[in-house]
């Protein structure tokens, strides 16, 4: 980062507050966002999260754009507070120190392609008999059974076919994607209450469980209320663009030197619109207005007024009117105006922390505060295999001789005096 761009470090944790997962293990299987973001969750709230990469290759993520000095910045904020162990899984030795770190866990995550776990011997069935108090927790993208079962699944397909994708956009236009991995990010979420949840269960019971969460699933989740209307009406909901089909004047508005979002979503909001931001009470009062079933009905004709009287003023004034007024409206912003704005930086979310390689980075912290269990200190995400040696002495007990005896069986890969074998880009990934 230039000077310029210098952040702010992390908000200070309490001195000797503990995180609210401080004792909670968690082995990690995951790649690209789905589980990596579910995980960094759990690290964020302390868990001691082991993060298994492809020996050689590691989590594809990391060569995703922008880079840093060649760290994949999206690898970078998925992967916070983790430890990497790099092992090549199709050796048994591999796949013995895999093991191994499982029946040191409390909980296994993982979304790969339909069974790959169970060809290396990692799947919930194999586990659950060994440990029957493990929590697995297995993210797909239509579910491990079922005719889709086998099937590739990514973000913007899930957009598509849960209906998600046909309400975005304009009514005259195709729907379009949300820009951001929602239901990556929204799967993921579920994930990590899940598996909160299966530990709490667990401390009832005695029991693991095998916990499932799926793309296609959470993307029908994320219609909100038009799934259920679209079940109670028989009518599937369509595009309304940045309008509300409940609720006017709601949507953009261009002032004199940029464009605001408006929501006067009940009765009350637009009186104090009118009355205390426009200063014109006689349209709080008009017949066509007063009401909210008035003004969706007369929706095109108040969106013409409301827009004629904020192009005389600036986008500061009027917000300041609003918000003194208690209207909700917001700056249309770019990601950069967002992230530089003084009320995102007051709360501490976008912060800098130390990479070993890297110095300073930028991190965005969760939206998540605890007044007695503090969330973990921020750590950058780990360079590939980087915590191997010290994740195996202190977790497994495994000395200096012992390690070098399984880099000689290939369970590190090549890089670490494996077997002298040439694989293609494909086999060394993950099976």
């Amino acid at each position: 980062m230039t000077d310029c761009q210098r952040l702010p470090s992390p908000p200070r944790r309490l001195p000797g507050a503990e995180t609210p997962l401080h004792d909670v293990r968690v082995v990690d299987f995951t790649h690209f966002i789905a589980g990596p973001y579910a995980t960094l969750i759990l690290a964020d709230f302390g868990a001691e999260v082991i993060k298994i990469e492809s020996a050689g290759s590691g989590d594809a993520f990391r060569s995703y754009p922008p880079h840093l000095d060649g760290e994949g910045v999206p690898y970078l904020w998925a992967n916070r507070n983790k430890s990497s162990v790099a092992l090549d899984l199709k050796t048994k030795a591999g796949r013995d120190v895999a093991m191994a770190l499982i029946d040191c866990a409390d909980v296994v995550v993982e979304n790969f392609s339909t069974g790959v776990m169970e060809r290396l011997g990692l799947d919930y069935a194999s586990l659950s008999a060994r440990r029957p108090d493990i929590v697995y927790c297995s993210i797909s993208a239509y579910g491990r059974t079922g005719p889709y079962a086998n099937r590739v699944g990514f973000d913007p397909i899930a957009q598509a076919e849960s209906g998600f994708m046909s309400m975005n956009g304009f009514p005259d236009q195709v729907g379009v994607r949300a820009g951001p991995s929602v239901m990556d990010i929204a799967t993921a979420m579920m994930s990590a209450n899940a598996i909160q949840a299966a530990l709490i269960a667990r401390t009832r019971t005695g029991r693991g469980q095998l916990v499932e969460t799926t793309l296609i699933e959470t993307a029908v989740n994320m219609l909100g209320n038009f799934h259920m209307a679209y079940l109670a009406t028989g009518t599937s909901p369509t595009r309304f663009g940045n309008t509300q089909p409940t609720a006017a004047p709601v949507g953009v508005f261009e002032t004199l030197d940029g464009p605001i979002y408006l929501a006067a979503a009940n009765d009350r909001i637009f009186r104090r619109l009118m009355v205390d931001v426009f200063r014109k009470p006689e349209l709080a009062d008009h017949p066509d207005y007063a009401t909210s079933s008035a003004r969706r009905d007369n929706t095109a004709a108040l969106g013409a007024l409301v827009a004629g009287l904020l192009r005389e003023d600036t986008r500061e004034t009027w917000l300041r009117r609003m918000h003194a007024a208690g209207v909700a409206a917001g700056a249309v912003r770019t990601v950069g105006e967002a992230l530089d704005a003084p009320e995102i930086r007051a709360l501490g979310l976008v912060s800098e922390i130390e990479h070993p390689t890297l110095g300073m980075i930028p991190n965005v912290g969760l939206p998540v505060r605890f007044s007695d269990t503090p969330v973990a200190s921020a750590r950058a995400a780990p360079l590939l295999g980087a915590d191997t040696d010290e994740v195996l002495k202190t977790v497994l007990g495994y000395d200096d001789d012992r390690i070098a005896s399984l880099g000689r069986s290939g369970a590190f890969g090549m890089s670490r005096g494996g077997p002298n074998t040439t694989f293609s880009a494909e086999q060394r990934a993950f099976p």
